[in-house]
């Protein structure tokens, strides 16, 4: 089954997402009280093919096993993927590699920002030369099959998430989460009130390394809610 591409998030919905990180963003998801399985965030295993590779963008979705890559090549030359993320659901295959640098090359190509694999890829030298961001679950140098076309643009689980075409995907150093497309603007909010406190946070221990080293009073250190805490 191929369905259409749900339609790219807005710009200014995705500059905002990209001035914070899954971590702030998982806490938004907290913070704004949302059910979510995992609260949004994909298994501890997928994660960068190399550190410091970063990704944000509006799901394209593909669902496939068993090592076969013959949907990811239909994905990838099928549709416009400018700012789009390929999510793939590889119901977590370890026995082959569903891609290596050369579909991550040609979506580079064609536009992808990115693409993450409930399963394993190859080529990790080559992708980290491309500069191309990919997650998945590790690397396995056995070559994929080619044989169904599986599904694209429907709804998947990935890495014990569930992505819907259209969803917010964010991934960094740390890993992946998605942001369901209804709850992307409540959990901007509350990550981004979340960034702001983690810069007061920040400034509040520079001050006080700083008054350790000159020897002058020290400002409170603890969190107000820590001593609240204790106290209680």
């Amino acid at each position: 089954m191929i369905n259409p591409c749900a339609p790219l998030l807005p710009r200014e919905i995705v500059e905002r997402a990209e001035k914070l990180n899954v971590p702030l963003l998982l806490d938004g998801v907290k913070a704004a009280g949302l059910d979510i399985p995992n609260g949004g965030c994909m298994d501890m295993e997928i994660g960068p093919v190399d550190r410091g590779m970063c990704v944000v963008g509006t799901a394209l979705t593909v669902e496939t096993a068993n090592g076969d890559n013959f949907p990811i090549h239909v994905a990838s030359y099928h549709f416009e993927a400018d700012g789009y993320v390929m999510v793939i659901d590889g119901k977590g295959c370890r026995e082959r590699a569903y891609f290596g640098d050369l579909i991550m090359g040609a979506c580079q190509a064609v536009g992808f920002r990115g693409m993450v694999v409930d399963g394993c890829t190859r080529d990790r030298d080559g992708n980290i030369e491309l500069n191309f961001p990919v997650y998945s679950r590790g690397f396995m140098p056995r070559g994929p099959i080619k044989k169904d076309e599986g599904n694209i643009n429907t709804p998947i689980t990935c890495g014990g998430v569930r992505v819907e075409p259209g969803d917010l995907v964010v991934g960094d150093s740390d890993g992946v989460c998605v942001i369901p497309r209804a709850h992307i603007l409540q959990v901007l909010e509350e990550a981004e009130k979340k960034l702001a406190y983690e810069r007061k946070r920040t400034e509040t221990i520079a001050a006080y390394i700083q008054a350790r080293k000159e020897g002058t009073s020290l400002p409170q250190l603890a969190p107000q809610w820590v001593l609240d805490m204790m106290n209680s």
